[in-house]
């Protein structure tokens, strides 16, 4: 084949294992047999459509192989996918469709409102919309084998990811990256070609993708998709299916094992379970030891594809805390201000560098440039690195707030914040959540002290403007911000002052 990216897998798996099934969905199955037939049909219908090499197709959907038949077709035909965030708003949503000039949208008919009439700007955009006429579209395209030439370095998707500045920045991840970054996983997490994966984190999430569904698709599994998170439907579908891994944030392994099932939900089919997005706490691994299930953990970013480092199950107790060591074919410097290395247990900036780190922000030639200077990411996150050379990141120089897995960017909740007619000033911080790890706190300087905003105020105001996990959970009211002698914030100070109760 020509074709070296991701759009060929489905005919690659089908020649090895036809009828081995690749998808699951509401109690459907897919084969590899069908899921090639399947994008190979849209690849051919998107090109009726007038993508070309280059254009972007976005989607914007829950869990559903529309999704991952989307992507397969995009690579086909060596266009662009573009994954939306279906807890976005209009606005946000609108600026990502705009700032990537799809050309094509493939949307989940309930999620309609969520597109704006002019979100692709001058683009002129065609609406696909799952269901009835997505397999109308497929019945009537052909079949015939596609093999584009399309290279591992060219670009596979633009995944978006919250900007410091205010605006997402569209992360530009190529065929070999997602590639690698699979490779990664299969050789550190173990997963077997008889895997059968729960795929309950959202696809448009570069973990719930990277980490899991597109892994277990190359080695031949099976992915179950499931559209939300319910914790005693997840025991019910392990239970039934025999699901023999999944991958989730802390919060949701919380939340199944506080619920009424789990004492005496049947988990015998369970091998791994992979857990990212904050530190999984102690009491956690012990609740799953009981049941004698380990977590496989890591740290990791869109901009990595995801992954970076990886904890093994053998050291979830030991190295508690830890986000493990570097994935097999990925490179991590832990640095001091000068770019130097830090020493043992010494906090310093983590760089990361590896065949799966991105090709840049796509339209920011001079933010990509200063992300990655000699092909090293600068992550903005601070770790240190013990005697053994496992790392644990202990502060974020970009003030990321990691809530249930989503990340927030203060500087986006700032910038809205601003605009309240009774906020003079205002910064954001996190602060400890018993169910999210993290939640945004405002500390906020009113505009006129005798009448400050209400945290009700706020959230009503920021709604429609912010998805509304990135709104304030609490509400400090301040006199003034502290600040250096040139102004800048003094976030740690802040942290000190307001960041308890």
């Amino acid at each position: 084949m020509r074709n070296e990216g991701l759009g060929s897998w489905p005919a690659r798996r089908a020649r090895k294992t036809p009828h081995r099934t690749a998808l699951v969905h509401d109690g459907t199955s897919y084969t590899y047999a069908q899921l090639h037939d399947r994008t190979t049909r849209l690849a051919h219908a998107l090109r009726a459509a007038g993508i070309r090499r280059g254009d972007r197709v976005a989607c914007l959907s829950p869990n559903h192989p529309a999704f991952l038949e989307t992507l397969f077709a995009a690579g086909l035909l060596g266009a662009v996918f573009v994954p939306l965030n279906t807890r976005l708003t209009p606005a946000e949503i609108g600026h990502q469709l705009a700032d990537s000039g799809a050309r094509l949208l493939v949307r989940s008919p309930a999620l309609a409102p969520l597109v704006p009439a002019t979100a692709a700007g001058a683009q002129p955009l065609r609406t696909v919309e799952t269901g009835e006429e997505y397999e109308r579209l497929l019945a009537g395209a052909g079949a015939v084998h596609l093999d584009e030439a399309v290279a591992g370095a060219d670009i596979c998707l633009i995944m978006y990811t919250s900007g410091t500045t205010g605006r997402s920045k569209g992360a530009m991840l190529t065929h070999a990256n997602l590639t690698w970054n699979a490779v990664n996983v299969l050789i550190d997490a173990d997963l077997a070609a008889d895997e059968r994966a729960l795929v309950t984190a959202p696809l448009f999430h570069a973990a719930g993708l990277g980490m899991l569904a597109l892994p277990v698709l190359l080695k031949g599994g099976t992915c179950v998709l499931v559209d939300s998170f319910d914790p005693d439907g997840t025991l019910g579908l392990i239970e039934d299916l025999g699901i023999t891994t999944m991958f989730g944030v802390p919060t949701m392994y919380e939340r199944i094992a506080a619920g009424p099932r789990w004492p005496s939900a049947d988990l015998s089919s369970l091998r791994t379970l992979q857990c990212g997005g904050s530190p999984v706490p102690t009491a956690l691994i012990e609740a799953y030891q009981r049941r004698g299930l380990v977590f496989q953990q890591g740290y990791g970013m869109t901009e990595a594809a995801p992954g970076v480092l990886f904890l093994d199950a053998a050291h979830a107790t030991a190295k508690a805390g830890s986000a493990g060591v570097p994935h097999f074919f990925t490179d991590v410097r832990v640095v001091r201000p000068d770019l130097t290395e830090a020493g043992t247990d010494e906090p310093g900036e983590v760089l990361v560098r590896g065949p799966h780190v991105m090709a840049g922000y796509w339209g920011l030639p001079e933010t990509s440039a200063a992300a990655l200077p000699e092909g090293w990411l600068r992550t903005g996150d601070v770790a240190r690195v013990d005697a053994d050379g496992y790392v644990t990141i202990v502060d974020r120089f970009k003030d990321l707030i990691i809530s249930g897995g989503e990340n927030i960017y203060p500087a986006e909740v700032e910038e809205a914040l601003a605009a309240h007619p009774a906020v003079a000033e205002c910064a954001v911080i996190g602060v400890p959540d018993p169910a999210w790890g993290e939640a945004p706190r405002a500390v906020v300087v009113p505009a006129e002290p005798e009448a400050p905003p209400s945290l009700e105020d706020l959230r009503a105001f920021l709604a429609g403007r912010l998805a509304s996990y990135k709104a304030p959970k609490s509400l400090a009211i301040a006199a003034e911000l502290p600040r250096t002698a040139s102004g800048k914030l003094r976030k740690p100070l802040l942290r000190e002052r307001f960041g308890t109760d």
